[in-house]
């Protein structure tokens, strides 16, 4: 698992980090504070406080560079 710190400022951000994460077939969990969402999940990216950055957890196999170059214009 990697985790990454992540910012999803804006409503096109968020729309364009769902569909960059949905082509890969690994989970991703949004960690903000107590709160833990499945990052695939528009509405529940929604529910999050999105003006400070979110913890993304990433259960992927191997060192995941494919899902960290993807992740690239959202990472702080």
């Amino acid at each position: 698992m990697k985790t990454v710190s992540i910012s999803l400022n804006s409503i096109d951000k968020v729309k364009s980090f769902v569909n960059d994460i949905t082509k890969f077939d690994y989970d991703f969990d949004l960690v903000s504070g107590r709160y833990v969402i499945d990052a695939k999940s528009i509405m529940g990216i929604f529910s999050l406080d999105l003006s400070k950055p979110i913890d993304l957890n990433i259960h992927c196999e191997g060192d995941g560079e494919d899902v960290l170059k993807v992740l690239a214009p959202y990472i702080v």
